[in-house]
């Protein structure tokens, strides 16, 4: 009895001290969320001039992280809303909707009255009831300059058979939250986990809300056993059979003193159990032990349910936190969770035997930046023998799309063993290198007739983040190769560093001087242009590949990677750098 008494006691006490931070997170919010819902209200201000539905035919969706994408449920069409992107100076938040029609590849844009206000980190679940039903809850909004959240409750469903939106207003449920997960368990949703910040504090969650699309009203759940620890970004599937919910993984940080914050990625799981008769049901939670491999430790990574209630992970992140700096490894591995045998393991592609690498971030940054990681992979350039493919960006920031081989000796081995192998396949494709998405975190997942798609996301290079507008198609059945259905765009790649800011300035001023300003300012810029032209790089030899010239010119290429990347870049990464510079180089001769 003492034992029970002191765990209840216990119990009690992180429930007493989780309700007097969370009162403690939202007094201080409060202010500054004031402050963005009269920007919001301005937004829906403009949306409610809208009177009819408008939809229009237009290119793939821009580049963005965070938002919902979902499969119709009648439908061969999967549907996008809402998502955000930084550039570096400057926070957006869309609540765009966009249809894409799976057999004639092409996206649209529907602009319909009374939309929700713009968000991201929200969570959609699609049900089939009424012609196909979008329900949409929660999420975050920035303002601008990234520096005030808000937090969103609010409670959605876009009737997709007549494409109305409609404003759900049901007292009860979770408090304002982003990063939670929603999933769809027989008649009702269920909601778990997420957390709420402000500029000084935050808190996250561990509890469970249940709407029913039935009576259309909240109810907080109270199951018993051991609960996950609060988190936000964790997976969470539902059981084939309806009675429950499986949840893995996610992330979650505490103080651990003043201005000083501590992030934990978690890897453990729990199975969120129904039992007894409708509108008499318990619940209860207990940890779970699955078989197999398990992913290792990440946030940030997609999830969608394929086939045979199998869970999908792809991608995420691992970071290494310190106080100043925070790098990370970027995944762009596939994990799948047999709902039915407990069981992880990894989803490889057929034909696929090249080592996975890793992404490095950069600076500590970002809402939800990450916890503890490994110490990434590097090497110098004779290590390294073959960068598949390799995008500049118009500032000359160079990012790897696909995968570099590794050393060549390792590359014989695999050839001798797989020597049989390619002389009986007759098209010899077994030999051509796969396509595969650039590792990543945080992009769009979801299966559609047991087809994966995969849309945008983000990756850093140095203290630079990239936000992702490129679209993948993965067969689960076959698991044989990607297909690249949108190509990213190095244009769309934007960043734009403080210190343009006074650039800005200048050419203000210089524009301001009238014409004969700008007269000498475009001869300077073909000055410039051509001493660009003139400058030569070490020429390529006749007969030699790129392994050889790479490894001829590697000090000319460090040296012009480190003086773009500065004194504080690691060597790992300038090597990394200066291998795709040459080889770029190469391929452009």
């Amino acid at each position: 009895m003492g034992k029970k008494g002191k765990k209840e006691k216990k119990v009690k006490g992180a429930e007493k001290t989780a309700a007097k931070m969370e009162k403690k997170v939202s007094k201080r919010s409060k202010r500054e969320e004031e402050d963005l819902e009269a920007l919001i209200a301005e937004f829906q201000n403009l949306d409610a001039k809208k009177t009819q539905v408008v939809e229009t035919t237009c290119p793939p969706p821009s580049p963005r992280l965070n938002a919902s994408f979902s499969a119709h449920p009648e439908k061969d069409e999967l549907i996008l809303f809402g998502g955000e992107l930084f550039n570096g100076k400057k926070t957006y938040l869309y609540n765009d909707l966009y249809f894409y029609n799976i057999k004639k590849n092409s996206w649209v844009k529907s602009e319909i009255p009374n939309p929700p206000p713009p968000r991201c980190s929200h969570q959609a679940v699609v049900v089939p009831q009424g012609g196909g039903q979008l329900w949409v809850f929660g999420g975050e909004f920035a303002s601008p300059n990234g520096e005030q959240f808000y937090h969103y409750k609010d409670l959605w469903v876009l009737h997709l058979a007549t494409h109305t939106w409609e404003n759900i207003k049901a007292p009860g449920g979770p408090s304002g939250r982003s990063g939670h997960r929603m999933v769809l368990s027989k008649r009702q949703l269920l909601v778990f986990g997420g957390f709420h910040e402000s500029t000084r504090d935050f808190i996250y969650y561990n509890d469970v809300y249940s709407f029913s699309l039935d009576t259309f009203t909240w109810s907080r759940l109270a199951p018993s056993g051991s609960a996950p620890c609060p988190r936000s970004a964790c997976q969470m599937t539902s059981t084939p059979d309806g009675t429950g919910v499986i949840i893995y993984g996610g992330y979650s940080k505490v103080r651990v003193k003043k201005d000083v914050e501590k992030g934990t990625i978690h890897s453990d799981m729990f199975l969120l159990k129904r039992e007894g008769k409708d509108g008499q049901e318990k619940w209860s939670w207990s940890r779970v032990s699955p078989s197999g491999n398990k992913p290792p430790p990440r946030s940030g990574f997609s999830l969608a349910v394929g086939p045979a209630g199998r869970a999908v992970l792809f991608g995420g992140v691992c970071d290494e936190e310190e106080e100043e700096t925070l790098e990370g490894d970027f995944y762009n591995d596939l994990y799948l969770y047999d709902t039915v045998k407990n069981r992880w393991f990894p989803g490889q592609l057929r034909g696929n035997k090249t080592e996975k690498k890793k992404r490095r971030r950069g600076k500590k940054g970002g809402a939800e930046g990450e916890g503890a990681g490994k110490e990434g992979e590097g090497g110098d350039l004779k290590d390294l023998t073959e960068v598949i493919k390799e995008i500049v960006t118009e500032d000359g920031t160079v990012m790897t799309i696909k995968e570099v081989i590794p050393g060549a000796q390792e590359e014989e081995e695999e050839d001798e063993e797989e020597e049989e192998e390619e002389e009986e396949d007759d098209d010899g494709s077994a030999s051509a290198p796969l396509v595969e998405p650039c590792p990543r975190s945080s992009a769009m997942a979801t299966v559609r007739q047991g087809k994966l798609y995969l849309y945008g996301g983000m990756f850093e290079v140095g203290d630079r983040q990239f936000t992702l507008n490129d679209f993948y198609c993965l067969d689960l059945h076959k698991m044989d190769r990607w297909e690249t259905l949108v190509e990213m765009d190095p244009k769309t790649q934007e960043w734009l560093e403080e210190s343009e800011s006074e650039d800005e300035e200048e050419e203000e001023e210089e524009e301001a001087k009238g014409p004969e300003g700008e007269e000498e300012e475009e001869e300077s810029e073909e000055e410039s242009e051509d001493e660009e032209d003139e400058e030569e790089h070490p020429a390529v030899q006749e007969g030699e590949n790129v392994t050889d010239y790479q490894i001829r010119t590697e000090q000319y290429w460090i040296g012009l990677a480190r003086a773009n990347m500065g004194a504080d870049a690691k060597d790992k990464k300038v090597a990394k750098v200066a291998l795709a510079m040459a080889k770029v180089f190469y391929e452009d001769q």
